[in-house]
């Protein structure tokens, strides 16, 4: 049986209403919204998080395993990690531990700290569709830009904005968030080397409908910082689309460059190979169905 008719099934057994099943899983810590649990029953979507169909299972009253095997499939035959030279990895697919997204970061207090200023109440029902990341660096090995693009779609209604959060600062002036497109910003928090955010949609979303956002930060000059040697991007939510480029100055190349993952701020870090940096002196990483964790790249200088 498909997951879809397993939890249809499930929830018509149990006797639960939707919305009594999204407030047991709240009460959890793991906030999902009525039609995305809609949309699981009819096959629209399916679950990114096993720790939430494993909630469900106990939820609803069913056997362990019974729905979140159901989930192989999709894990199994997810899109592997993809990098320049076109050979694949599969560490991309093992992000999702369902865990919390301070976790991420070297300071889990100070991200709770500053994310928590910010309106984050729709951020559940977002899907994340695709991230493009353009990172720049100066002739001084420094960064200097970082260019982004999303695509997200509403699994609920009456969402109208996301939040966005980017390590900035560390010894260097504090990052500007500039170049908005589709979007303007809401309120802007930072502290310490972390800078978050909101982008306002230009409409209110309902359900099934999506949204382009576009942003740049510029990082600002230091000449006394040294060289940069990795970019990295956490996420705290699943992306079915990741790509990430790192556009070297044309003046300074590094010897080497490599992909890599990570599950949390403090694990050990997993390299996925070795990238190729092409005359264009940029080198770029794919992922599709990135789940919870940490992918980058990291690069050696002579």
């Amino acid at each position: 049986m498909e997951f879809a008719g397993a939890l249809r099934q499930a929830v018509q057994a149990s006797g639960l209403t939707l919305e009594r099943i999204r407030h047991r899983l709240g009460q959890r810590g793991l906030p999902v919204s009525v039609a995305t649990l809609s949309y699981w029953q009819r096959g629209r979507s399916r679950p990114r998080s096993r720790a939430v169909v494993a909630a469900l299972e106990e939820i609803l009253g069913v056997p362990g395993g019974s729905l979140t095997g159901l989930l192989e499939t999709t894990e199994h035959g997810a899109h592997p990690v993809r990098h320049g030279g076109g050979s694949a990895r599969s560490g991309a697919g093992r992000l999702d531990r369902g865990r919390a997204a301070g976790d991420l970061w070297p300071d889990p207090e100070r991200y709770a700290r500053v994310v928590g200023q910010l309106d984050r109440s729709g951020d559940h029902r977002l899907e994340r569709l695709s991230t493009h990341d353009v990172y720049r660096l100066d002739a001084g090995r420094r960064p200097r830009k970082l260019s982004v693009r999303s695509v997200l779609r509403a699994a609920g209604d009456d969402v109208d904005r996301v939040v966005c959060v980017h390590p900035a600062g560390d010894g260097r002036p504090e990052a500007e968030l500039t170049g908005l497109r589709y979007c303007r910003p809401g309120r802007v928090r930072a502290e310490e080397g972390l800078l978050a955010f909101e982008l306002v949609f230009d409409r209110v979303l309902a359900a099934g409908d999506t949204a382009v956002v576009e942003y740049e930060l510029d990082l600002g000059e230091c000449p006394g910082a040294g060289p940069a040697d990795e970019y990295t991007r956490r996420f705290a939510r699943p992306v079915r689309d990741y790509l990430a480029v790192v556009q070297f100055h044309e003046e300074m190349f590094p010897a080497r460059c490599y992909g890599f993952t990570g599950q949390t701020a403090q694990a050990p870090r997993e390299r996925l190979g070795e990238l190729w940096i092409g005359t264009s002196g940029s080198a770029h990483m794919v992922a599709g169905d990135v789940r919870f964790g940490i992918l980058g790249l990291e690069w050696e200088w002579d």
